[in-house]
């Protein structure tokens, strides 16, 4: 352990070139982030209205590949707001993973839902189709064209993967197991932005996908997330929907719906503006970066995550699965206490107080990632060549 400790420490000092406190992952800014906000500022709008959160979406939108795209306050808002938009509700079950941020749950939470947690593949680090379709098969049916539980017709509403540090997921295994039991998918990018499926970036092959871009995401608006949609009809419907639901009219005060105050300020979309033009050498950078941790950690007893097959990941966090526990345990005292700021993965949600009630399979990749994997700083740094 403490060989592979001291090389990566070594790697990354001199990776990032400093002496200093590393990390995991902290955002970089220039001078076009400064000027865009000083021109957001002297334009006096700073808030819900104002033209940065239209050109932040129609670039987002051309990026993804999507038809359009809504801006919202933050990664969990959008998921929310997914949720909604496509029906879920009060004692509804929505099948997803326990390997993620409780967010993903909470979500969930906020519409009166419950998650069903399925467990995940090694290989992706997200939920795993065949787990789905085997506790669905064993435990719900089919009745008049309604997936639900057989011990308690509670229904089964949707599938909610997540794209664990920018890793693709199975979107072809689990379309297919949605498609069989009838499940709307919603797609987790919050970590995912700039990774591609088979060519094609990630969020799309749901209803909806919900991006975030918190100060630690890929890109940052400092606080924020967007929808991503291949449906303009639905698009429509979430824009008004996280705009308090307001009919547009030049004075008058008129709601048709219960909406949600998530639409993303001018000033935070200003920021994503300017970072948005920055995602291409970040990709590079981080690619160049999770390159030089796998060439390190090659021929050890640790193993390094590495992109699934068919996809390219952004490497969001870069992460590394230790031998045992207690390596683990080694592994995050050693280089925590070097100034290399690395951590666990999330505790596994089921294993929360607050979800202890939830239903679930048999989780035992789960457990067994949540026991040895680690984040390794994941900034971007000067790019030096890239990931074949």
């Amino acid at each position: 352990m403490a060989d592979i400790s001291s090389r990566l420490i070594d790697f990354v000092r001199d990776r990032f070139r400093t002496s200093g406190p590393v990390p995991l992952h902290a955002p970089a800014f220039g001078e076009a982030e400064r000027e865009i906000l000083l021109d957001c500022l002297s334009s006096t709008f700073v808030s819900s209205v104002g033209p940065y959160v239209d050109k932040f979406e129609r670039a987002f939108a051309e990026r993804a590949g999507a038809v359009r795209a809504v801006a919202v306050v933050n990664g969990t808002a959008a998921l929310h707001a997914a949720l909604h938009l496509v029906g879920v509700g009060k004692g509804d079950l929505v099948v997803t993973q326990s390997l993620s941020f409780v967010a993903t749950c909470n979500a969930i939470s906020y519409c009166g839902a419950q998650p069903l947690f399925v467990d995940v593949d090694r290989e992706t680090l997200g939920l795993s189709p065949k787990a789905v379709d085997d506790l669905l098969s064993e435990h719900a049916e089919i009745r008049d064209g309604v997936t639900v539980m057989r011990a308690d017709g509670r229904r089964v509403r949707a599938c909610v993967p997540m794209h664990t540090f920018g890793h693709p997921v199975d979107l072809d295994g689990l379309e297919a197991v949605c498609r069989k039991w009838g499940l709307t998918l919603i797609e987790d990018a919050a970590e995912a932005l700039g990774s591609l499926y088979q060519g094609r970036h990630v969020g799309l092959r749901g209803s909806v996908g919900a991006f975030s871009f918190n100060g630690n995401k890929i890109i940052t608006t400092g606080g924020g997330g967007m929808l991503v949609f291949a449906d303009e009809a639905l698009a429509s419907r979430a824009r008004h929907l996280t705009t308090t639901a307001k009919v547009p009219h030049p004075w008058e005060f008129e709601h048709d719906a219960i909406g949600f105050n998530y639409r993303m300020p001018n000033l935070n979309a200003a920021l994503g503006h300017a970072q948005l033009g920055r995602l291409d050498g970040y990709l590079e950078a981080k690619r160049a970066l999770a390159k030089g941790y796998a060439e390190q950690i090659a021929g050890s007893d640790y193993a390094f995550c590495v992109e699934p097959e068919g996809s390219r990941s952004n490497y969001w966090l870069c992460a590394v699965v230790c031998p045992d526990r207690t390596a683990r345990d080694a592994f995050l005292r050693t280089t925590n206490d070097a100034g290399v700021f690395t951590r666990p993965v999330w505790t596994p949600i089921h294993r929360l107080s607050i979800y202890a009630d939830a239903p679930c399979g048999p989780l035992p990749i789960t457990d067994n990632l949540a026991d040895r994997l680690v984040n390794l700083p994941s900034s971007a740094p000067p790019a030096t060549g890239g990931m074949a």
